[in-house]
């Protein structure tokens, strides 16, 4: 036996995938982003303090927010402004979120992604 992926089970895939309009999976990535940032700014409800803070990373929430700053900026063009408006709030909001988060906040327009978007407040 070998653990090699199947030729059909790619070529399903490939199919699958290629029947995506782009702007979903712009916006799945974008979630998935944002999702994990949420989690890293002690967002999530599922820590043992029931506030998630014990999941408080804001290092690796600065790293996910900018990712997230970059696609959302340099996608919105092209993913219309009813997406793109959505995409920007979650974005501000977890901007927002972080900075409230801080022990020392950056300065304005040094947080995760404003040198992208702009200062927030």
């Amino acid at each position: 036996m070998t653990d090699a992926p199947d030729p059909d089970d790619i070529a399903a895939a490939t199919r699958d995938i290629a029947d995506v309009a782009a702007v979903e999976i712009i916006t799945t990535a974008a979630v998935h982003l944002m999702s994990a940032a949420a989690v890293k700014c002690g967002l999530a409800q599922d820590g043992p303090d029931g506030r998630g803070e014990d999941l408080r990373d804001l290092d690796e929430a600065r790293k996910l927010i900018t990712a997230l700053a970059g696609l959302v900026v340099t996608a919105a063009p092209d993913l219309g402004n009813e997406h793109a408006r959505s995409l920007r709030d979650g974005l501000r909001t977890l901007q927002l979120a972080f900075r409230e988060a801080s022990l020392y906040p950056d300065a304005p327009g040094e947080g995760p992604g404003e040198r992208l978007t702009g200062p927030v407040s």
